[in-house]
């Protein structure tokens, strides 16, 4: 909108102008003012006509002086350019009921809206560009096909780094044991004991946690084979709904960019569990609804709710 208001305007003599027409509304109310006050107490009725005529005339020269220090200066000004970027929109601003047909303003609004939305896509590309994003072997040229292909920093984590995240997580929580195995390489499994209530067997992938399942506390947890049981699902109906909520939750914590926050995060919300079977509902009050404790508990609060109770 600067620019095109910079086109053909002398910003000067365009304040100049506005200055005089203060100064002419001015000289307008002076004569309104002179013929409402009318002719002042004088001692004879000659005197109060003289001075009367003489304030008058004065008062109109003034008048006359400022419009014609008008009319000088809006020749100065000049005429905005024709390609203006509404065109013949800006006559909708002469509609006399803005309240209803407001287009003009939603107009201008939407006009500043896309000169927002073009800066930030400008802003956007240069960013990308610098980032050298793009996926076509062709685009990329014979130099970057030689290029080896490069994995997530987070999916190769050194593994003394994940026992030492593991490590930490376990002091944090003195009521919670995690054991970690690696039966396959470098993937860990968790085995968390928590309290006498539950365990959870926790499949991850260097710092990603991929499946989790819960089973009571004194469920076997291991195979025929004497590996954990990751497969098998709980006995009971209360430790199936908590392996349900504990995959939602896997969802809900999602930081690629900071792995351990996400595992730290997940760690404090199945701690919530230490009183599953002591805790009421926060929205009913009961402790067993169709035979079944408070299952799910808030991602943020980590309250305790029936699944039912939730929704």
């Amino acid at each position: 909108m600067a620019d095109v208001m910079n086109v053909g305007v002398n910003l000067e003599a365009f304040s100049q102008a506005i200055n005089a027409i203060q100064a002419l509304r001015s000289s307008v109310t002076r004569v309104f003012d002179s013929l409402k006050d009318g002719m002042k107490n004088k001692e004879t009725l000659e005197g109060r006509e003289k001075v009367f005529i003489t304030e008058f005339q004065d008062n109109l020269q003034s008048v006359n002086r400022d419009l014609n220090e008008l009319e000088r200066l809006s020749t100065l000004v000049g005429r905005p350019s024709e390609s203006h970027p509404l065109h013949n929109s800006g006559l909708l601003s002469l509609d006399p009921v803005q309240d209803k047909t407001p287009l003009y303003s939603q107009l201008l609004q939407a006009y500043k809206w896309s000169n927002k939305l073009q800066y930030h896509a400008g802003l956007a590309s240069s960013l990308l560009n610098q980032q050298s994003l793009k996926r076509s072997a062709n685009q990329m040229g014979t130099s970057a096909k030689r290029r080896p292909k490069l994995q997530p920093s987070t999916l190769s984590l050194p593994t003394q780094y994940v026992d030492d995240v593991i490590s930490r997580i376990g002091r944090m929580f003195p009521d919670m044991s995690i054991e970690l195995f690696r039966p396959n390489g470098t993937s860990a499994v968790l085995l968390v004991t928590l309290g006498k209530v539950l365990k959870a067997i926790v499949v991850m992938r260097s710092l990603f946690i991929d499946r989790t399942i819960v089973r009571g506390y004194h469920e076997n947890v291991y195979s025929e084979d004497g590996k954990l049981d990751i497969w098998s699902k709980s006995n009971y109906q209360a430790f199936q709904k908590v392996t349900d909520h504990a995959t939602t939750a896997l969802l809900h914590y999602q930081l690629p960019q900071m792995p351990d926050v996400v595992v730290r995060s997940f760690m404090t919300w199945l701690r919530s569990y230490i009183k599953l079977f002591q805790t009421p509902c926060q929205r009913c009050g009961k402790y067993l609804q169709e035979g079944l404790p408070p299952t799910w508990r808030d991602f943020r609060t980590l309250e305790a709710f029936h699944d039912t109770c939730r929704q």
